[in-house]
This record gives C-alpha cells, structure tokens and sequence, in this order.
C-alpha cells in the first residue's frame, strides 16, 4: 500500500475513533443527566438531554459515511477490517444507548409526589453502574485493550441483580400503596431503561474483544462476523 494511502487510511480511522469517543461522551452525559433530572424533577435537563439525542444521531450517520467510504476505497483487511466494522457497530449501539437514556428522561414529568418517594431512592445506584459500565467499556476501546473489555462483561450480572431486586421492591411498593401505581410503573419503565444500558455496554465490550484480538469471548459468537 503506497505511503500516501496508508496515512489517508490512518486519518480515517483516527476520525471514526474520534467520531465514536464523541457520541460515547454525549451518552455518558446523557445517563447521568437524565436520573438527574429524574430525581430532581428537572424538566427543563430532562429537555436538553432529548435534545441531545439528535446530536447523537447525527454523529452515528457520520461514522456510518465514513465506515462505508473506507470499506469501499481502502479494502481494509484482518486487523484494520476489524477495526472499520467494531467502530460502525459501536456507533450503533452508542445510538441505542443515547435512546435509552433519551426514554429515561421523557419520565420526568410522569412522577407524582417525588419528596420522600421511596421508589425514586432505589434507581441512582443502578444507574451509576450501569453509567460506568459505559466509561469503563469506551475506555477500553480507545485503548484497545481486551482484558478490561472482558472484565466489563463480567459487571453485567450486577446490574441484572439490582434490577430484579428494584423490580421486586416496586411491585411491593404499589401493593401495599396503590394510588402510587402510575408513577411507580413509570420507574419500572426506568429502571428497565438502565438495565439495558448495561446489556449495551455489555455488548461493547464484546466487539471490543474481538477487534483486539480476533477472537470472541465465550458463549457469545454472534458479535462480528469472521475476518
């Protein structure tokens, strides 16, 4: 490949890289801002981070441009086609993320009663995991590192338990208080939300893996296709 090539390709993946760590960072913000606005009933937060959801959007179809363009015109192989189809598919589920937390913030203004509302007091420490979840995964795919992406996967059950739990506790909680039944059906729509989030970090951290090192974790052989 002639040195001119070589340094385009590079540029390319150096933008999807950056275009990646941009969205990542929109949907980290987006998580902690809406349980946020969420907890506080902040309306107008819980607006910017809808809002902020298009940026998102925006910057998934930019990397889809840009993924297809260096498909098409730079034959990418092995480690670097890797590379070009980990960042299309990331770009994905960072979109999938940002809608989550885009479902979280349209609850807002669907809690009644939020002062010494004990279902509210259940959903923050799920949802700081779930976020660093997030962190942890996008860090590991700037570094390319796929012993941390690993070790991520492996927090999923966690996050899985703590929603059970606060599913358990919210059917409780509207038992035994039934005029609380909308507003806690909306956090259980919440807490579903969250839980997601890490299902979605759990799946970067799987493509991250196999564009590392070719290889996928166990039990899961669904992520990429072989290069």
């Amino acid at each position: 490949m002639a040195e001119h090539t070589v340094k385009a390709f590079d540029e390319d993946i150096t933008r999807l890289r950056g275009l990646v760590a941009e969205m990542g960072g929109l949907a980290e913000l987006s998580i902690t801002e809406a349980m946020d606005a969420l907890i506080g009933g902040n309306e107008e937060l819980a607006e910017a981070v809808i809002a902020r959801d298009k940026r998102i959007d925006q910057l998934e179809g930019e990397v889809d441009r840009l993924a297809i363009r260096v498909l098409a015109l730079r034959a990418p192989m092995a480690d670097d086609l890797r590379e070009v189809i980990a960042a299309l598919k990331i770009a994905g589920v960072i979109e999938r993320i940002g809608d989550y937390a885009k479902n979280i913030a349209k609850r807002v203004g669907h809690i009644e009663g939020r002062k010494r509302f004990e279902p509210l007091t259940l959903l923050p420490i799920m949802n700081e995991l779930a976020s660093e979840m997030v962190h942890d995964v996008l860090t590991a795919y700037a570094a390319r590192d796929a012993v941390a992406a690993s070790e991520i996967v492996e927090r999923d059950a966690k996050v899985d338990a703590i929603y059970d739990s606060v599913f358990r506790n919210f059917v409780s909680y509207m038992v035994e208080n039934p005029a609380t039944i909308s507003s806690v059906a909306q956090l259980m729509f919440v807490a579903r939300n969250i839980e997601r989030i890490g299902d979605q970090a759990t799946n970067i951290a799987e493509i991250v893996h196999y564009a590392a090192t070719g290889a996928y974790l166990p039990e899961r052989e669904d992520v990429l296709p072989p290069v």
